[in-house]
């Protein structure tokens, strides 16, 4: 059975720039959800509001948008516009955990609210030009509130269910809940993609081999951590020396490219050193150049430290990152 690797919508990270990078160095992508943009009450799209989703700034790997949103009319009114900029489907984000944004009802925190769901639901699929997917969690403090939304779910034809097996609550903590994606799998027929907690090859093999009717997956932080993952899925396994070399390449483009783009040396370093975050996962342990990365205050000895770093030869590891 074919199947599609999309990578995950990672806010600050995953941008047009990176996404465009990671395909040109690494491949292994089949597509890409774009990090969520918000509605507006005022409905005033700005330029810069959807800068990153320009057609010719994403040739190089299809992507979705995805827009953060509580009110249908609202969102349809963004939607419409990127449907008209090309996009032929929206992701709905009914996921993002994070307090400032589920306090609002928007993301996992409208979880809870089926009622409110369901009259966004009936606005949009009624009025949007396009065709609307939904990333969402298992609820928000409880993992049954998936399983109760599916009826209202079903009355629609949703282009695509993106379930991460965790509640809001949790965040990216704890372990992803396999036996409460299972039963949400068992309970619908909408097309489902699974996201969550893919980091190296062994936890895909286990996963694709325990949801065999699953053919879409979303991998975020793991792709981060080891870009030679997505590949590696697909079976292409560079040497040791050639996945250094590489990644070096990747960082060195990274860098031009946002040169070109950020507001100066300030932004551009904090960027970069946001970045490394993911980066040194890859690694063995590692030495004191590496620390020297994120402790710089000027890009000139950001880029010695990354070139010392380099240079020494470092190793790539074997064990599962440890995120942060």
């Amino acid at each position: 059975m074919p199947m599609t690797l999309c990578m995950a919508p990672i806010r600050g990270i995953t941008d047009h720039i990176f996404r465009t990078a990671f395909a040109e160095h690494f491949g292994g992508f089949d597509t890409a959800v774009a990090p969520f943009v918000s509605s507006r009450k005022d409905r005033k799209i700005k330029s810069a509001h959807l800068k990153d989703l320009l057609p010719e700034y994403n040739t190089a790997l299809p992507v979705v948008p995805q827009i953060l949103s509580n009110s249908g009319e609202d969102f349809v009114y963004l939607a419409d516009h990127l449907y008209d900029l090309g996009y032929s489907v929206t992701n709905w984000n009914l996921g993002c955990p994070y307090p400032m944004v589920a306090k609002k009802y928007r993301g996992a925190g409208l979880l809870p609210h089926t009622d409110r769901i369901a009259e966004f639901l009936d606005t949009v699929m009624s009025r949007m030009k396009g065709g609307l997917s939904v990333k969402i969690r298992l609820g928000w403090a409880d993992t049954t509130e998936l399983m109760g939304l599916l009826p209202v779910l079903h009355r629609y034809p949703l282009a695509e269910l993106i379930v991460h097996p965790r509640t809001g609550i949790q965040r990216y903590e704890g372990t992803v809940d396999l036996a409460a994606f299972e039963r949400v799998l068992e309970n619908t027929g909408l097309p489902v993609m699974y996201n969550g907690d893919i980091q190296t090859v062994a936890d895909f093999a286990y996963l694709s081999g325990r949801f065999k009717a699953v053919d879409r997956w979303m991998i975020g932080r793991g792709a981060l951590a080891d870009p030679f993952l997505p590949a590696a899925i697909g079976g292409s396994q560079p040497e040791e020396k050639e996945k250094v070399a590489r990644m070096r390449n990747f960082h060195d483009d990274l860098m031009a490219r946002y040169t070109l783009r950020l507001n100066g040396p300030v932004h551009l370093l904090d960027r970069m050193k946001g970045l490394w975050r993911y980066f040194i996962l890859l690694f063995e342990t590692p030495d004191k150049s590496a620390k020297s990365i994120f402790k710089s205050k000027e890009i000139a000895a950001y880029q010695d430290h990354v070139a010392r770093f380099f240079d020494t030869g470092p190793r790539i590891a074997k064990k599962k990152p440890t995120f942060f």
